[in-house]
């Protein structure tokens, strides 16, 4: 008998809910919903399942936010998953937590080409390349997909937590946040590009109304956000060797890249020096799969 799993996606604002077999995702089962609908992850599980009359033998869940000892806890929600209480409200006999941008990683040999869109081709990728997934969301993390022959492998990290670069040009705007911690997603990530657009230019403006706003004030922190972006996927890149591609995925990254100047993007990612030649070999995609990370959560099942 083919068993049946529950694979989720489970960001700050949103959680997105699929049913799975060996197969891979069963079409017709991924539904959104708002996670300020719900006390608690649990309680959106048992609905779910309830409305699809499905009865489960595993589970796996990615979670923006760290996962330790099989508990999680989301960086920009005060929820708590844990896996042993889901298996309790599942009846599944196998439940895995991982991070949500771990999920996107496992996905990218099941992703149809039709959900890539490339922003610059590269040289070909060598055999079993490594590569990497940038989230821009409610939050900023990556993840790094190495191709084990038998099995992917993506370990964890939480990258979006790194401190800032110090750009000159953003200086200013950095140290008016006078926060103690500066991470990336301080800028790069939805809630950020309203904070930097405050720290460069006194207002406040919503992520659309910097994203489609015509003044120059918004073009302005639209440019920022491109040379901010460009530097950090260069130094991640310069960290990892992702010759395999960098794909960009989450609901900023889909909004803010047909607006964003691809080369200045490419010469902010590029601009490392002795290792420029190297990031040129690297290819950039956008995913525009919306259940790329419940492909994920079926691949890792898959493997066991």
């Amino acid at each position: 008998m083919t068993e049946t799993w529950l694979v989720a996606d489970v960001g700050g604002t949103n959680s997105r809910l699929g049913l799975a077999t060996h197969d891979g995702l069963l079409a017709g089962s991924s539904a959104s919903f708002a996670n300020d609908a719900y006390p608690e992850f649990d309680r959106l599980v048992a609905e779910y399942l309830a409305g699809q009359g499905a009865k489960i033998t595993a589970l796996c869940a990615g979670v923006a936010g760290p996962v330790r000892a099989g508990r999680a806890q989301l960086t920009n929600r005060d929820w708590q998953i844990d896996a042993g209480r889901l298996a309790q409200t599942t009846g599944a006999t196998r439940v895995t937590l991982i991070n949500d941008l771990q999920a996107q990683g496992y996905a990218l040999d099941d992703l149809d080409a039709a959900r890539l869109t490339p922003i610059w081709q590269a040289a070909p990728p060598p055999p079993r390349a490594t590569r990497m997934v940038l989230g821009l969301g409610t939050g900023c993390n990556i993840a790094v997909t190495h191709d084990l022959g038998s099995h992917l492998f993506v370990p964890p990290a939480e990258a979006g937590h790194s401190r800032l670069p110090h750009l000159a040009d953003l200086a200013p705007a950095m140290a008016r946040l006078e926060m103690d911690h500066l991470p990336v997603e301080a800028f790069l990530s939805g809630p950020g590009l309203s904070r930097l657009h405050k720290a460069l230019h006194d207002e406040d403006a919503s992520p659309a109304e910097i994203l489609t706003g015509h003044s120059p004030a918004q073009r302005d922190t639209r440019a920022a956000a491109t040379a901010l972006l460009g530097q950090v996927l260069g130094s991640f890149a310069t960290i990892h060797l992702p010759m395999g591609g960098i794909f960009l995925i989450g609901g900023l990254a889909r909004a803010l890249l047909p607006r964003l100047d691809t080369t200045t993007l490419r010469a902010n990612f590029t601009q490392k020096g002795p290792y420029r030649a190297i990031l040129e070999d690297i290819p950039l995609s956008l995913i525009t799969d919306d259940d790329a990370a419940l492909r994920g959560c079926a691949r890792l099942l898959r493997q066991g």
